[in-house]
């Protein structure tokens, strides 16, 4: 059985303290994204993933991000990227290589619904405007921006900040000057967006 070529290449984020391996295939449907800020929350039952799991058995490593074709590390404040990075690459072109999975099955099967009937006119219009014009921009950074919540009497939005996004010096900008001023055009109900659990 002939195995697929393994290619992981590196991007910068604008957070200094994240890095983004990129693979050569996808490792998570399309629209959805993992956020693991722990190993606890690597091993947890519906979204646990094997290979969060392992990353963080290095040091450094201090949360886990995957989505669309790549994974977003955030290390600590001890060491500098070039001390790691040729490890942390080795290790995930051999975990590919070896055919070890993202996830665990029953994550797989917990996390495929995004669109929910129940939701109104205003959240499907939100969500549809990040999905389109958000998502793509923050993802070519190592994150995401996930639809939290919508509160109609104030307009308020919540969203979470996920991958390379949290924690990030710029993310606040991002989130006012980008996406707020985004929504309030696109949407008339909402009147701000907020970041949820920063």
């Amino acid at each position: 059985m002939l195995s697929r070529p393994i290619f992981v290449y590196t991007e910068l984020s604008p957070n200094p303290n994240s890095m983004k391996f990129v693979l050569n295939f996808e490792l998570v449907p399309d629209g959805l994204s993992f956020d693991y800020p722990s190993l606890q929350s690597a091993l947890e039952e519906g979204t646990a993933s094997p290979l969060a799991a392992d990353l963080f058995q290095f040091p450094h490593v201090k949360r886990v991000f995957i989505a669309s074709n790549f994974i977003t590390i955030t290390k600590d404040d001890v060491v500098a990227w070039e001390e790691v990075l040729r490890d942390t690459k080795q290790f995930i072109k051999i975990y590919f290589e070896e055919n070890h999975p993202v996830f665990e099955q029953k994550t797989i099967e917990k996390n495929t619904v995004i669109v929910d009937s129940r939701d109104s006119d205003t959240v499907q219009k939100i969500k549809a405007a990040l999905d389109q014009y958000v998502r793509p921009a923050v993802e070519s950074d190592g994150g995401a921006i996930n639809f939290h919540s919508f509160d109609e009497g104030s307009g308020t939005v919540k969203v979470l900040l996920q991958g390379s996004c949290s924690g990030c010096p710029s993310s606040t900008l991002t989130l006012k000057a980008g996406i707020e001023n985004l929504l309030t055009r696109m949407v008339p109900d909402v009147k701000e967006v907020v970041a949820e659990g920063v």
